[in-house]
């Protein structure tokens, strides 16, 4: 975020097809003209290659024939979500057109970028700290699809060394002035200096397997009271269990450093030789003869590192951005993928929501089974992990299976900014909901959005971002389903005037969380009856306009009890004109909330409760009061997740309601409630076919 980029003056020439494939590399690399290499160059041309890896030979060599600068990229120290080998995309990378960072046998752009780091501004420093505290706190590393450490002490309060191994060949080994016998004085080292801890060894889980060699794995079997860590681990998750670090060119160490752990090195990694660090390796203190070396403060190396070397993408917009954007998004993801962590098993279906849920469970950790049938799920050996995943509520031979099997069970529904257009129309949804403990609409029992509203510690970053999303969402008029005309003429009165949403009388919504009134008519009647001078407008339901679901009242009854009934007109136009809003459970009242209108509640919808609503029921479980804020961000933040219907990747809530705002204007002039059987059906399979050929 700190980068100057010049303007597009240079030519970069690019020999690796990896290179090019990399998605958004142009967003990367913003000041220059890219292409492929060819056999002549322009006289301001750069040529671009991968680091030190042998195959930039030919990169290397071209730059020097032709006495062309040489720039190296590398993978960032936030990269993504999941492995690159794996094929999930790098949201940051580091540029370096002297060396590159982990060789440290000659000067990199990152080394002058921390020699100099003494006369960083404290803004930057500031950001620094504060992004050093984001990444421990949400347990962020280069990669982030790894669980967190469930190892303990075998004895309480025992202390616990943590020794960092590396695969065999590590190029960072190579350049960084380490080779076996490195490890062995390292490991040796932590034994003796700490005869009564723990030794902790943290190998690549490949080396166990055989697909990799390492350097301590034959040491470390021959010594006594050690413990050898193979899996898969989240990094920092680990390195807070333990009390010191030895490496030798391992970026652990540096995540340790963040951590607040003292860390010893036997290498010469990026972030040694500053006076951070207990260096061992000789060469450390010629370092600072050489000029190469000072004192430096963590906050400068971060920064430097971090907020200069690196360059990184918004992951929810392809576009340049910071490391506040990659962390927001990470945080996220990694939420979103331990939430599914394991096999999840769906049982009966359809072809149309199998296409459209695929994405949003598309996370490293996660494997998704569709099973056409429970008969079949019942014949199946389900590994340990396994959870049953289902579509709301949930079929009663489905739940019955489950119990009797102790199968945990996922919810899932509709998130709350969802579409242009009907579920019932089969129009996709941007959003979803996934729940482990229930689901939002069921009042009966716990839900995860209930938990989060009522034990979730908000930070100020969060009530910012709910606060930007209330007003993206009111100034773009965004509902659930953005649809219907937008005319609604009523009397000049001095009368209050009143809105009652209609539900579909079906849906679980009104099932499971409205237990006195459940019927539109039902609740029309009640209003009138608390009301009686009030002035009254009903607006049916959108999917029982359409003729899609249940819930219709005659016009003879709702002329009896409403003064108006708003068919056609979509409901922010109702929710203008209204003072308040009367309803069982309709996300309409969330959607007043947002708008600063009074909302009365006859059910126990999620955002009932919490101080906010009038509520004509008990929330003896919500005990918390919340601010309009902290509602909007435990609702729009942290219990949907969001897809973008082209790329098919997580994107945030703000980056769903562009995608929204960009649908209704594409859309303004074509009303989805309007429409013949034909052109429904015809809607229909357009929409099938997209989906699945996106999925």
């Amino acid at each position: 975020m700190y980068l100057l980029i010049k303007p597009l003056v240079n030519t970069a020439l690019i020999f690796s097809n990896g290179i090019w494939r990399i998605a958004h590399l142009a967003a990367f690399l913003p000041e220059y003209h890219l292409q492929k290499a060819r056999a002549s160059a322009p006289d301001d041309a750069v040529v671009i290659g991968w680091g030190l890896r042998p195959s930039t030979q030919k990169a290397r060599a071209y730059a020097k024939r032709h006495g062309l600068p040489y720039i190296a990229l590398e993978d960032g120290f936030l990269r993504s979500l999941g492995l690159g080998v794996a094929g999930w995309p790098p949201f940051a990378l580091v540029h370096d057109d002297l060396g590159i960072y982990y060789d440290t046998t000659r000067p990199s752009r990152l080394e002058q970028l921390i020699l100099a780091a003494d006369k960083m501004p404290s803004e930057q420093l500031a950001e620094a700290e504060r992004a050093m505290a984001l990444i421990v706190a949400d347990k962020l590393s280069k990669y982030n699809h790894a669980p967190d450490n469930s190892y303990r002490p075998s004895e309480a309060g025992k202390d616990i060394v943590l020794v960092v191994d590396q695969t065999f060949g590590d190029m960072a080994v190579q350049y960084g002035g380490a080779d076996a016998a490195s490890f062995e004085t390292m490991f040796q080292t932590a034994l003796a200096e700490n005869p009564n801890a723990e030794i902790w060894v943290k190998t690549h889980p490949d080396v166990l397997s055989g697909k990799k060699r390492g350097y301590l794995t034959r040491l470390s079997s021959q010594a006594e009271n050690l413990r050898l860590l193979a899996e898969d681990i989240n990094p920092i998750s680990l390195l807070q269990q333990v009390s010191k670090v030895y490496c030798v060119t391992s970026q652990m160490g540096f995540e340790a450093l963040m951590c607040g752990k003292p860390v010893t090195t036997f290498g010469l990694p990026w972030y040694a030789g500053w006076g951070v660090s207990d260096d061992r390796h000789p060469q450390a203190a010629d370092w600072h003869k050489q000029g190469r070396r000072a004192p430096r403060t963590l906050p400068q190396l971060f920064a430097a590192a971090y907020l200069q070397y690196s360059r990184y993408i918004n992951p929810n917009t392809g576009e340049p951005g910071t490391v506040f954007d990659v962390i927001d998004y990470l945080a996220a993801a990694r939420r979103l993928n331990e939430k599914l962590r394991g096999d999840l098993y769906c049982v009966g279906m359809s072809l149309w929501k199998r296409a459209v849920m695929r994405p949003f469970f598309n996370v490293p950790s996660c494997r998704l089974h569709f099973v056409s049938s429970l008969k079949k799920l019942q014949s199946a050996r389900l590994p340990k992990n396994a959870r049953l995943l289902v579509w709301s509520r949930g079929n009663d031979a489905l739940i019955d299976f489950a119990h009797r099997q102790k199968l945990p069970l996922l919810r899932m529904e509709d998130g709350f900014i969802r579409s242009v257009g009907l579920g019932s129309n089969l129009v996709p949804p941007l959003s979803l909901v996934v729940d482990d403990m229930g689901i939002y609409f069921n009042a009966q029992t716990p839900s995860r959005l209930e938990h989060i509203l009522q034990h979730h510690h908000f930070t100020a970053q969060d009530l910012r971002t709910a606060s930007a999303l209330q007003t993206a969402l009111t100034e773009a008029a965004i509902t659930k389903y953005n649809v219907g005309g937008n005319s609604l003429s009523l009397p000049d009165t001095d009368q209050k005037i009143l809105l009652v949403p209609g539900q579909v009388e079906d849906d679980a919504s009104i099932r499971y969380g409205s237990p006195k009134i459940n019927k539109n008519l039902d609740l029309l009647k009640k209003v009138r009856t608390l009301n009686p001078d009030a002035y009254i407008v009903y607006k049916p339901h959108p999917d029982v306009v359409s003729g899609n679901r249940t819930g219709h009242i005659p016009a003879a009854q709702s002329r009896q009890f409403a003064d108006q009934v708003a068919s056609e007109c979509d409901i922010l136009t109702c929710l203008q004109q209204a003072d308040e809003v009367h309803t069982m459970t309709s996300l309409t009242g969330f959607e007043a909330l947002l708008r600063g209108k009074h909302v009365h509640c006859y059910g126990q919808p999620f955002y009932a409760g919490w101080g906010l609503t009038h509520d004509y029921l008990p929330h003896p479980r919500r005990t918390r009061r919340l601010s309009l804020q902290e509602l909007i961000a435990g609702t729009l933040i942290y219990y949907p997740s969001y897809i973008h219907p082209d790329t098919r990747r997580m994107v945030d809530a703000a980056s769903a309601i562009t995608i929204l705002k960009q649908q209704k204007k594409m859309l303004k002039n074509n009303n989805p409630l309007h429409r013949s059987w034909l052109s429904k059906q015809t809607g229909k399979i357009k929409q099938l076919y997209l989906s699945f050929k996106q999925s």
